[in-house]
């Protein structure tokens, strides 16, 4: 059975979650940063399409890269020498949303990037807790991704590109961010071959939630708006 969440209603604890479909938690809440915030400090996500209630995730196994396990593939290496390109960060978290949102992806029709959350992230994103990272060339922005930061642990979302390797570039910049910050985990979700020829694995949710849990607790440098120099430009 799903356990339907009310205004004040704690999440249930992750066992809860059913095997089918995978990691299904909860269903009903709101999308508000306090109800956001709690829903990731707790390693579960919102993830639903236009007509359905807010349904809350919290997937076995779950996909997570951590940083120093970044793999960077020839083609790609050569790709990142390249000064064609510029990263920035938080600049147009809204266009950003809205561009993963848009995106044609094959074997998905529609976003579940629906109005209530662009609306909910962008209020995290006011508050200093999500985060964009964009490429940019020629004054235009043709990739990127946007994403959580809490304590030192990252919890990516959605990416997009309108120019080949425009969103690998944002994440493996991203990573080397993160890196250098001292983040120790990233949170992927769920398991897909882009994200593992990128050195993202699965792990049980036991062990994400174990991690999760300190991680969270971690004072960071990386709270409010992201104004980093990228080391790599």
């Amino acid at each position: 059975m799903i356990f339907w969440l009310d205004a004040d209603t704690p999440f249930p604890p992750l066992e809860r979650a059913l095997k089918e479909p995978s990691g299904l938690l909860a269903a009903g809440g709101d999308l508000s940063p306090k109800r956001l915030l709690d829903a990731y400090r707790h390693g579960i996500f919102p993830w639903y399409s236009p007509g359905q209630p807010p349904l809350w995730w919290s997937p076995d196994p779950r996909m997570v890269l951590f940083p120093d396990e970044l793999k960077i593939s020839r083609s790609l290496a050569k790709r990142l020498k390249k000064r064609d390109y510029e990263i920035r960060y938080d600049t147009v978290f809204r266009e950003v949303m809205l561009a993963c949102a848009s995106t044609p992806r094959p074997g998905q029709e529609g976003s579940w990037i629906v109005p209530e959350i662009l609306e909910g992230y962008c209020k995290l994103h006011a508050l200093g807790y999500a985060h964009s990272i964009e490429t940019w060339m020629d004054g235009k922005l043709v990739g990127g991704l946007y994403g959580v930061a809490i304590g030192r642990m990252f919890y990516g979302e959605s990416m997009f590109h309108h120019a080949t390797d425009a969103s690998k570039l944002a994440f493996v910049h991203l990573v080397q961010l993160l890196q250098q910050q001292g983040f120790g985990m990233i949170d992927c979700q769920m398991h897909t071959a882009h994200l593992a020829r990128l050195g993202a694995r699965e792990i049980s949710r036991n062990e994400f939630a174990q991690r999760l849990s300190e991680l969270v607790k971690l004072e960071s440098d990386s709270s409010g708006k992201w104004n980093f120099h990228d080391p790599a430009q």
